[in-house]
């Protein structure tokens, strides 16, 4: 075999071995020896002709060259999955009731979707484009089947990635000079709004709340029309609005930690159980 050839074997050992932390964790989690995933990571790394791993104080740790592999094998690995499944899947029906939450729809979900439901034709999608605090308790309901949302806790549904979060202004007013800082914010359930106010605490910002919206719609038409600076998903940044930082006398903000979450009245449904594998498929750490 040629040493340029990369095996699907090797690359799944490689992805279990970095989110693992450790060669024994990887072994568990793929049902393989120890001896056996050592083996395959120097067949990755001899084919390669590069060190991918080295040594942390707790754990393996991704050289350079191993962060620039890794983005390459999740996606190798999620094309692999999905041509097995158009080929050799399950044929899937029946009606899905899935919600979004506003930030993620067109960034994350329209190109998801547009690979899904062609191949399953079968499935009914009804979508729901709501916050995550309006989604997360219809869930929990058995309202909706599927939401992809900012988790509330760290229990809530399975973790895909973290979403940074940015302050926006517009060029035209430059409002963040201003003492206080004018802001719009989401409601008060808002983690968007919580981490802003935080941000801004920490840096010793004086501040004022001069908008209320629930939709991303709302915080934008804030901005643009001169009213305040605004903290937004970086996936829903467009071009009108000018990315804050440092140098504008704001500081950084938590990040969203993004997850699809399942109801429990959903657990029998194979269509639910094939979107809901889909999306974890493929968004699960691709935003890295």
């Amino acid at each position: 075999m040629p040493a340029s050839d990369l095996q699907i074997d090797w690359l799944k050992c490689f992805v279990a071995v970095v989110d693992a932390g450790s060669l024994s964790g990887a072994a568990h989690e793929i049902n393989r020896s120890q001896s056996a995933v050592s083996m395959q990571m120097k067949k990755l790394e001899a084919a390669l002709g590069r060190q991918l791993l080295s040594r942390g104080p707790r754990h393996l740790q991704l050289t350079d060259d191993g962060q620039t592999l890794l983005s390459y094998a999740r996606r190798m690995l999620a094309l692999h999955a999905e041509t097995q499944a158009a080929f050799h899947g399950e044929e899937l029906s029946g009606r899905i009731r899935l919600g979004v939450a506003e930030d993620y729809a067109a960034r994350y979900l329209t190109p998801l979707l547009k690979r899904f439901s062609p191949r399953y034709a079968g499935v009914e999608i009804e979508l729901t484009c709501e916050q995550s605090t309006a989604l997360i308790p219809r869930v929990r309901s058995g309202d909706l089947d599927l939401a992809l949302v900012s988790r509330d806790s760290a229990q809530s549904g399975s973790f895909l990635f973290k979403e940074p979060m940015v302050w926006v202004g517009s060029p035209q007013f430059e409002l963040w000079r201003r003492d206080p800082v004018p802001i719009a914010v989401y409601e008060s359930a808002s983690l968007a709004r919580l981490y802003a106010v935080n941000s801004l605490t920490q840096r010793g910002r004086q501040f004022k709340v001069v908008y209320n919206s629930s939709s991303l719609a709302g915080q934008v038409a804030a901005v643009e029309g001169g009213l305040a600076i605004a903290a937004i998903t970086q996936c829903t940044v467009s071009a009108s609005l000018q990315v804050l930082g440092s140098e504008h006398g704001l500081g950084s903000i938590e990040p969203m930690e993004v997850s699809v979450l399942r109801s429990r009245a959903s657990r029998g449904s194979k269509a639910v159980n094939g979107l809901h594998a889909f999306i974890i498929g493929a968004l699960r750490h691709q935003v890295e």
